[in-house]
């Protein structure tokens, strides 16, 4: 029996619908009947009932099923191992990431290691003024970003960490007595402007323009990197709005986090030059994709 036969067995005995068989994987469901036509008469067995309204595995069929199932399981399980064995030996897999998220990804990291052990992970700083710069430079292999990244020469994988947002203000804030903070709050004072090179709309997830009940929101001087934003905060020129994350890793005197109280959560995911795409990538984005996000 072929490869592609088998497939087709395969696929026919867990769908019991030659359409269905056929549409997933796009061969006519004329192909799909001459494999199994071909096998039947060559072993000499029926493998599947055929009526008008279903279609069922037959005795022999529901062990040829089980037979072939390990088979491949198999295969696969070889194929994965090589490839594993040789995935990126001797490479270095570049990580951009905001601050202490690497922390975080560790997870990730030590679950990536351990199936790809030949790949090193290296995690390099990331800055909210220039989100996708390194991506397409080339200095990194994939950056860890919130989403939404609409961009059309990027790639976004999995979702790798979830949160909530906090305001950084100064100690000496009237909000900070409150211990909480609403997106309304951020009409009443200055946040930092992110520079030209963040796009509007990758911003303004962040940081919107309007508060939900209209009000613009005021941008203050420009902070380029996470320790110009909180220097700028801790000043009271402005607040700022972040993930929960610098909260958990960053104490600076002179200045408190508030929870966001009616802020929707935040995702970042795994984004890569589309162009720059390949084994080692795909291979990151797969661990993450079984390991699921992390919550922060």
């Amino acid at each position: 029996m072929e490869l592609r036969d088998i497939e087709i067995f395969l696929t026919l005995a867990e769908e019991l619908h030659f359409g269905r068989t056929a549409e997933r994987l796009h061969v006519s469901q004329a192909r799909v009947s001459q494999a199994v036509r071909k096998q039947e008469r060559r072993l000499g067995v029926v493998l599947f009932d055929r009526t008008s309204r279903r279609v069922t595995l037959t005795p022999v069929g529901r062990r040829l099923r089980e037979d072939l199932q390990q088979a491949v399981d198999l295969l696969q399980a070889g194929l994965a191992r090589a490839e594993a064995a040789g995935l990126g030996a001797g490479r270095t897999l570049r990580l951009g990431v905001f601050g202490h998220a690497g922390h975080e990804l560790r997870p990730l990291l030590d679950a990536f290691r351990a199936r790809h052990p030949g790949v090193d992970v290296q995690l390099a700083e990331i800055n909210g003024s220039a989100p996708f710069t390194a991506l397409r430079t080339g200095e990194n292999d994939v950056n860890v970003l919130w989403l939404p990244v609409a961009e059309p020469d990027l790639t976004v994988g999995p979702t790798v960490l979830t949160g909530g947002r906090v305001l950084a203000v100064a100690a000496d804030h009237p909000l900070a007595a409150r211990g909480t903070a609403s997106l309304e709050d951020l009409a009443d004072a200055s946040v930092v402007d992110l520079g030209p090179d963040a796009p509007g709309y990758w911003v303004e997830s962040m940081i919107p323009a309007r508060t939900p009940g209209g009000r613009r929101i005021p941008r203050g001087p420009i902070g380029r990197t996470f320790h110009e934003i909180l220097s700028l905060v801790a000043t009271g020129r402005c607040v700022h709005p972040l993930g929960e994350i610098a909260a958990r890793y960053n104490s600076p005197p002179g200045i408190v986090f508030l929870p966001i109280t009616d802020a929707p959560a935040m995702r970042w995911a795994l984004t890569w030059r589309s162009t720059a795409d390949g084994p080692v990538i795909r291979a990151l984005a797969q661990t993450a994709a079984d390991l699921g996000p992390i919550p922060l």
